[in-house]
């Protein structure tokens, strides 16, 4: 079998770490909340942080302003606002530009990433990585129904960056959206699990949610690659670590 041809990646805790994103709008809302409210920047910044790691996600900034008895429509709307609109301040993994560029001198590369498009864009440029992929796909371009599992983004950055789907891998965190729709167009699949994920020790629903290759960080990655050859696996694998696992590819330590 040929080797892969393209690697695709996602961007939100694959190429960044994700918490980077979301302090960084914190800063954002706790500024405004120091012009708005005359609070500490740092105090309200932590405290919006502390929430986050509880496991507070959809109310967190309700749940801030209630115990301030600050609770309007209003208000609620604005934060949102200003921690969606802010221009983040973010960086990639250490040594993914490196990487990108060993990757680029032998692949086609591809970017797919869900979320809000103002959203994701502004992230984009924050990293500055656009000129480092040949495709980048938004799906938020057709709508929240194009977003992660759908087939769609997946079809389109395959047609932009004219490879076939059994000669590319996506490169993902989340087995709750990522994987689904990669495998379903024919691609394959690979999961990163770096050590601050925010989805790190979530698990497959099923076989069809997983990865076929797994690994803790990118210094495996192109390891992972070269030793594998291009073509479908649906079964899911379970560690590249695994010194051989058999598939329609198979993967050895070297």
């Amino acid at each position: 079998m040929s080797k892969w041809q393209a690697v695709i990646f996602d961007l939100d805790d694959t190429l960044y770490p994700e918490r980077r994103y979301v302090h960084s709008g914190f800063r954002a809302v706790a500024d405004w909340a120091r012009q708005q409210f005359g609070f500490p920047t740092r105090r309200t910044r932590e405290e919006l942080a502390r929430l986050f790691e509880q496991g507070i996600r959809g109310r967190l900034f309700d749940r801030w302003l209630e115990a301030r008895g600050l609770k309007t429509d209003d208000h609620i709307a604005a934060m949102v606002r200003i921690y969606r609109q802010h221009e983040p301040q973010i960086s990639p993994y250490a040594g993914v530009r490196e990487l990108l560029r060993r990757l680029g001198r032998e692949y086609r590369l591809g970017l797919l990433t869900d979320g809000l498009l103002a959203v994701q864009q502004r992230k984009v440029r924050g990293l500055g990585l656009q000129e480092q992929f040949d495709a980048i796909v938004y799906s938020d371009q057709w709508g929240r129904e194009a977003w992660k599992p759908s087939l769609r983004p997946f079809e389109a950055i395959l047609r932009r960056l004219d490879v076939p789907a059994a000669e590319s891998v996506y490169v993902a965190d989340n087995p709750a959206k990522d994987f689904r729709g990669a495998r379903g167009v024919g691609m394959g699949t690979v999961r990163v699990r770096h050590g601050d994920g925010l989805h790190r020790d979530r698990r497959a629903a099923g076989p069809d949610d997983d990865a076929n290759i797994e690994i803790a960080d990118f210094d495996q990655l192109e390891q992972a690659l070269a030793g594998s050859a291009a073509g479908r696996c649906h079964p899911p694998v379970a560690s590249f670590a695994m010194e051989r696992i058999a598939c329609k590819h198979e993967i050895t330590q070297e």
